[in-house]
């Protein structure tokens, strides 16, 4: 019987150019290799987000299911940094949480909303490296 917790698994639009530059940055400096990864566009990404009450096909949806429990919008960031350890993204975790909600979380979804015609969009998915593979489900 495996009683390992499931690792944090994050959620993130595969063709948006700027999510798939986060999920980079993850890869980088996740040093831990924590974080694994789904596509909204995949069967395992839109099952979570479904899981979580969030529309597979709103462009609004990211989502950091950790310890079973799914957090959204700005707070999956603030965790998703934090998680990192290195203490400079706690850091910025903690600056960013300074920011009332009701103030950050309208700014995360208006970036969202934007994000295609801020950033850009791929016509295929972010496609990880052999060796970062087995972090990504299918």
């Amino acid at each position: 019987m495996n009683t390992d917790p499931a690792p944090p698994v994050i959620v993130f639009d595969g063709v948006c150019l700027l999510c798939s530059r986060w999920v980079r940055f993850l890869l980088k400096h996740d040093r831990a290799a924590r974080y694994h990864f789904a596509s909204m566009q995949s069967d395992s990404g839109r099952t979570l987000l479904l899981a979580h009450g969030l529309d597979p096909e709103s462009p609004l949806s990211f989502l950091l299911v950790e310890g079973g429990r799914g957090y959204t919008d700005s707070d999956a960031i603030v965790r998703v940094l934090h998680g990192l350890g290195a203490r400079r993204w706690r850091w910025l975790g903690r600056a960013i949480r300074l920011a009332p909600r009701w103030l950050r979380d309208p700014m995360y979804r208006f970036v969202a909303r934007h994000r295609y015609r801020i950033f850009g969009q791929s016509r295929a998915c972010f496609l990880p490296t052999p060796g970062q593979r087995a972090r990504f489900m299918p």
